[in-house]
Formats: C-alpha cells, structure tokens, sequence
C-alpha cells in the first residue's frame, strides 16, 4: 500500500488562494494525484469547526476521484481556525474512523490534532504534534502531550500493528537538520523533545526514513517560509516521519519526501509498505 503524509498549512489558501504560494501548493496536490496513494493524511488543515466548506469539498473531490474525506477540527474552547487534520482515502478501503481525546494538556484535545483509521490488520494514524511555541512557552505542555500520545499509541500497537504519519514538531538527531549546532535551544530541537521521541521509538516504533536510510543527509521535509533561501541553501528540518511498529519494519519498501519544487515550508512524505488490504 501507498501512503502519503503532508502538513499543508491551510487547505483553504491551498484550494482557493491565488498566490504563487497557492499555485506552487497545487502543483503539489498535483504531485500527490499522480502517485496515486491509497490514503492521503493531511495536517495543519486550519478549517471552521465546521469543516471543509462545499467548494472545499468539490475541489477535493474533482482532484482526487473516488476518494472519502474525514476531518477534524480545533473546536472551542481552542483557537479557531487552528491546527486540524483530515484524511482521503480510497472509497475501496472501509476503515472505522475515530477521533481520540488522549488526556493532553487543555486545550490541546480539541485542537483537533489526531485521525486514526482503524482496518482488519492494522491502525493508520496520523498527528499534528503541539509546537512547543516562540520563547518555548508551550514545552512544559509538549511534554506532556508527547507522554499522552505514546502511551495512546503504544496501547493501539498492543491490539494490531501501527502506522502513524504527520508533523511531529522535533528533529530527532543532529543528521536530521542543517543547523544542529545553532538551534539546541530552539523549538523541536530542545533535549526534551528529542528525549521524548526517543521514549517514542523505544516503546515499540521504528522511523521507517531511518530504518532504511541510517546515514543518509541532508535529507529534510521541512524549510523555513520566512526565510527565502532556506530551500535553495537546503537549510532545512526532518520532523515529519512515518513511524510503524517495530514488527512491521521489515516490511516498508520505501520511504521518501516527495519533491515540493520551489515552496517552501513542509514537503509531503510518502510510505510504501507490503500489507493486505
């Protein structure tokens, strides 16, 4: 099966913006068609509590034929237009959709930040991980969040095997950014949040990118917007990963960043891995 994981940043700019940010966001969409993927799981949505609008959906629906969508949205009393996740996926598969409140910090647990699809053989998850904040005024939170999340997931991998996609918010070893030297006290580089996704891996998930690529650099899937020459001078981050449980490891026939071209920010990632449907 092919899977394809992205944090978008804003499918409403992505689907109706006329900048040359948008069109650069489309050819991407654009990219992600053309492989054709079983699932596509997409982060940083920043939709309504209402979800995708109907134009939203018919874009959705003219670019990628035949698939369902399920979303979820940062609900009161967090941000509105925040955060959010959604998943298409192949009106073939009939997975069971849940949405998990997983006891984190408020109010993160409706910042709508974790989709999981649940098939006869496995779990298909997806998150967009708290970012621990300018100043890092939301570790203490982070932390917290990542202790919630891996016991969550950690108790899905006890019932059939996972596959979990999406922003995780941390570079975890120096090989996995640029800059290492420069940023050990910035957000998503700090001891703490790489000692957690350590804590992560050790509870039973492998990095499949790693796995298959143990000193490959260089390699990133995210690049700083702000900063113009950050894709050009590949100063970037790895912090967006398909994890699967150990026991699935030898099973994962690729793992790569899907090419974004010029636009800047997060690069979709994709995995390709031998299981029944």
């Amino acid at each position: 099966m092919r899977f394809i994981s992205w944090n978008i940043d804003s499918i409403n700019a992505a689907l109706t913006g006329t900048s040359a940010r948008a069109e650069e966001t489309r050819t991407v969409l654009e990219k992600i068609k053309a492989a054709d993927p079983d699932v596509i799981a997409i982060q940083e949505t920043k939709l309504s509590k209402n979800g995708p609008t109907k134009k939203h959906q018919g874009i959705l629906a003219d670019l990628f034929e035949e698939y369902k969508m399920v979303w979820r949205s940062s609900v009161e009393p967090a941000r509105k237009g925040y955060a959010g996740t959604m998943y298409l996926y192949k009106e073939k598969l009939v997975p069971t959709v849940t949405y998990p409140v997983i006891g984190a910090p408020e109010p993160m647990d409706e910042e709508g930040r974790i989709i999981t699809l649940e098939f006869e053989d496995f779990y298909l998850t997806e998150v967009y991980t708290p970012n621990s904040g300018t100043g890092l005024k939301r570790l203490a939170e982070r932390q917290e969040w990542d202790d919630r999340y891996r016991e969550y997931l950690a108790g899905l991998d006890q019932q059939k095997p996972v596959i979990a996609s999406g922003d995780f918010n941390v570079a975890h070893e120096e090989i996995d950014l640029a800059h290492p030297a420069n940023n050990h006290h910035s957000a998503g580089f700090t001891d703490e949040e790489r000692n957690k996704f350590t804590a992560l891996l050790k509870a039973g998930f492998t990095d499949s990118f790693r796995y298959l690529h143990p000193n490959e650099t260089g390699a990133y899937s995210w690049w700083a917007q702000r900063a113009v020459t950050s894709k050009v001078n590949n100063s970037g981050w790895r912090i967006d990963y398909w994890l699967v449980s150990d026991r699935l490891a030898d099973q994962v026939v690729s793992s790569t960043m899907i090419d974004s071209g010029d636009r800047r920010d997060h690069a979709p990632i994709q995995l390709e891995i031998e299981l029944a449907k």
